[in-house]
């Protein structure tokens, strides 16, 4: 059930290729197969098994046994927080084969996976850890003849459906607060980046979590992912991934009225005001669009300049531009720009350019793809000009590395713009108006925004959007909520 695998960095690991069922590695029961391959050379790296809606049954059936099972039962807060710890221990200590898996099965830079991806991992499984026992209900005084408390109890069994651009984020972003809760998981991979995962279920037997508490499977999403959403045993299901998908994942798990937290697509604006310090807001707009080739749900794909500065704004980002994007192998230390994930992803983000081409947009640069050596799903760091608001690169998710760049005159026809959008994820404003700056973060309609920056998040603070960029928030103490429900109990003192 398991290979050898030596990655192109010379980092050799035995690489578990069935699904984690019950805390032991089975193969699936349809015989059917998922094939990672490397978006860099486009070769097969290995293959794994995929979950049929039998294997997932059999996952959520152990989920449910175990958060039945006085074995979890007496884990309590403190003993679940030593858990996460002893999980967070294990990925720092693996940490070179975790980055090495999804530079090599993602395409992303190594440094970008190892600091960005694995060690943003870390960090979460060791907040969760910290908040497990201090999640508490509340005592209200209710007068004379009564007393009330609280207690915040597990929903049961989480199904966790995670993306394929950070894998090992994503498997901690889900797994930390729904086990510091007390929860049981069946957490699903994505088809495109299967390895990573599965890497991360030896972890939980060998941290000393009982069979059941945590199942990882990899699986189609129209199979697997929907048998997951659907299953009537599910209590919860926390979806990260695109907003056509979410949508389906919320007819299903409807069935039974499921708890569900989603984190799905974006077409986020940046807004530069005529007073901004250009040099910066074309160094974090560059980090906003080009990190991980694009391929993030708060890339601010959409950048608004004042009319003023529109064209020196221009220069000064492609310069940057220049110097932080550099295309070619993700494991060379120098690369910061690596392939798109496959060769959908690819063909995806290239009719997109083509739209924008054909539909009278002004190609500002980039535009094209550049195969190294002529292997790899490679796109160049593009910009467009003259585009407007009908346009698909203006309204519609890329998930690549193509930004638009739309002048505006005022303060309202920003916002106006900014707004004009069914996603509300992500946002930005560049100025030295602080009184400005706060009236674009209230006018904005996102779940996030950052004044002078892009993506400087912090685990300790949520993340989510509005409108169809999600339901509910991830990170920080409010994600705590999502996996807990409270139970209110009187006690009559008039007796």
């Amino acid at each position: 059930m398991d290979v050898e695998l030596i990655a192109p960095n010379g980092v050799k690991w035995t690489q578990p290729l069935g699904l984690f069922i019950d805390n032991e590695f089975v193969g699936s029961t349809g015989g059917k197969t998922i094939t990672a391959v490397c978006p860099t050379s486009e070769e097969k790296i290995c293959s794994v098994h995929a979950a049929t809606a039998e294997d997932v049954d059999k996952a959520v059936k152990a989920a449910r046994t175990a958060f039945k099972s006085p074995s979890w039962k007496k884990h309590g807060a403190k003993e679940r927080g030593v858990l996460l710890n002893k999980l967070a221990d294990l990925a720092e200590k693996n940490a070179e084969v975790l980055a090495s898996l999804e530079t090599w099965n993602n395409g992303k830079p190594y440094s970008l996976a190892r600091y960005g991806d694995v060690g943003v991992s870390i960090d979460v499984l060791r907040y969760y850890a910290g908040w497990a026992d201090k999640i508490h209900g509340q005592f209200i005084d209710c007068g004379p003849d009564k007393i009330a408390y609280t207690i915040k109890s597990p929903l049961g069994v989480v199904g966790q459906i995670i993306p394929w651009n950070f894998n090992n984020a994503s498997v901690a972003v889900k797994l930390g607060p729904a086990i510091a809760c007390g929860n049981t998981v069946v957490l699903k991979a994505s088809e495109m980046c299967p390895l990573t995962a599965l890497y991360w279920a030896k972890f939980v037997k060998e941290a000393g979590f009982p069979p059941g508490v945590i199942n990882i499977i990899n699986g189609y999403g129209p199979e697997a992912g929907a048998a997951l959403a659907s299953h009537l045993d599910v209590d919860k299901i926390s979806f990260t991934g695109s907003t056509r998908t979410g949508k389906e994942i919320l007819k299903l798990a409807s069935l039974n009225m499921k708890n569900v937290t989603l984190e799905t697509g974006g077409k986020s604006p940046a807004i530069i005001f005529e007073d901004a310090d250009l040099d910066n807001a074309a160094l974090w707009t560059n980090i906003g669009i080009m990190t991980n080739s694009g391929q993030v749900c708060s890339a601010t794909s959409r950048i608004l300049v004042h009319e003023s500065i529109h064209d020196k704004f221009l220069e000064k980002f492609k310069a940057q531009g220049e110097k932080i994007s550099v295309i070619g192998d993700p494991f060379e230390q120098t690369t910061t720009h690596g392939p798109q994930v496959s060769k959908v992803q690819y063909e995806r983000v290239l009719s997109y350019l083509d739209s924008g081409k054909s539909e009278g947009a002004k190609l500002f640069m980039g535009g094209k793809a550049v195969p190294q050596g002529g292997k790899g799903f490679y796109v160049e760091p593009t910009v467009f000009t003259d585009v407007k608001s009908h346009m698909k690169i203006f309204r519609e998710e890329i998930f690549g590395p193509c930004v638009v760049v739309v002048p505006f005159k005022t303060e309202e026809e920003a916002l106006e713009i900014a707004n004009d959008t069914n996603y509300g994820l992500n946002s930005a404003v560049f100025t030295s108006n602080i009184a400005r700056a706060h009236r674009i973060a209230a006018g904005i309609d996102a779940g996030n925004v950052y004044i002078n920056s892009v993506n400087n998040m912090d685990i300790r603070v949520p993340f989510g959007g509005t409108k169809q960029s999600g339901i509910g928030s991830e990170l920080g103490e409010p994600c705590l909520a999502t996996y807990t429900y409270n139970k209110s109990v009187f006690v009559n003192l008039a007796i």
